[in-house]
């Protein structure tokens, strides 16, 4: 049986890997070393490791600074600290001064669980989704996450990966390789296309399993890169099956359902359906009240299926 590392295990044995090789990767940590699990990197190379302490907005600045001296960044924190706490240092900083700096928020959405609402990040991904030539990306499991760790660190210019901390859902199998700007189509349908990302993912195939059962034929396509989204891959799609269903575990506003809607108003209509969290905040919980409270099921994926279908006749 393959065994399932959680992801913080995946994301700091690749920045290990890459470091054997690439002596510009640094780690640059905000006081969060045990919990993004980086404390082997800074062992290995600990001149290669900088913890900033609880100082979010400091410590992007001082990626910016190393990423001008040819230092390829890769700083951590929870991801509505990674993000909305130092978000105008990472527009100006980091994406207007066209600095190579990597940014990882960790818990999205409601796998935060009980740290509760000011750290449970439904908005992350849609406000860096807002600056300009900001990489968005939302690996789906360990497999996925290993795949595209070298292509992030390869890439010229700043990126923003979303990853759970701890183990989840298996999806693909063990050395599964993915395309850094590709989405990923899991299964084939006629009826309607489920586009999902993340912990939706798994859900997604759930629900179109109960489609199936009732001679419904959901394509599910697993839409991990939000920007630049794949936006071929989308149209290709709805034009086959002529309604969609997106599920994100995000705020309704700005995440992958908007980023999906104006693919298709610019390029090919059809009713669509959105699974997500619809402008609330978080709270205190563990995964299963959150999913029946935020609606983020594979039952309500199942729902908004049965309700497209309807708009689409």
């Amino acid at each position: 049986m393959q065994d399932i590392k959680e992801l913080r295990e995946i994301y700091c044995d690749s920045l290990l890997q890459m470091a054997e090789t690439n002596k510009n990767i640094v780690v640059i940590e905000a006081d969060l070393t045990n919990c993004i699990k980086t404390g082997r990197f800074k062992a290995a190379y600990p001149d290669r490791f900088i913890n900033v302490g609880i100082a979010e907005a400091n410590m992007i600045g001082v990626c910016a600074g190393l990423a001008t001296c040819g230092k390829v960044p890769f700083c951590s924190s929870f991801a509505p600290f990674a993000t909305r706490r130092c978000y105008d240092q990472i527009f100006i900083s980091v994406a207007y001064s066209k600095q190579n700096v990597k940014i990882v928020g960790t818990d999205p959405g409601i796998t935060a669980e009980l740290n509760g609402g000011t750290h449970m990040p439904f908005e992350d991904m849609g406000i860096m989704r807002n600056i300009p030539n900001m990489v968005c990306i939302e690996p789906t499991d360990a497999s996925m996450l290993k795949s595209l760790m070298p292509q992030i660190a390869a890439y010229n210019g700043p990126v923003y990966l979303r990853i759970m901390r701890k183990k989840c859902e298996q999806i693909y199998g063990d050395g599964a390789e993915f395309d850094m700007f590709k989405a990923f189509t899991l299964r084939q349908g006629s009826d309607l296309t489920i586009f999902a990302s993340g912990i939706m993912v798994s859900r997604a195939l759930e629900a179109a399993d109960k489609l199936k059962s009732e001679g419904i034929y959901a394509e599910v396509i697993n839409v991990y890169t939000w920007k630049p989204i794949d936006e071929e891959t989308i149209v290709k799609s709805v034009a086959k099956t002529g309604a969609c269903v997106v599920a994100e575990n995000h705020n309704v506003h700005n995440g992958l359902f908007g980023a999906v809607s104006e693919v298709l108003a610019q390029n090919c209509p059809v009713p669509a359906e959105s699974v997500s969290v619809k402008d609330q905040f978080g709270e205190v919980g563990k995964i299963p009240y959150l999913e029946e409270k935020f609606a983020l099921r594979s039952n309500d994926i199942y729902d908004a299926a049965i309700k497209v279908l309807k708009r689409k006749k």
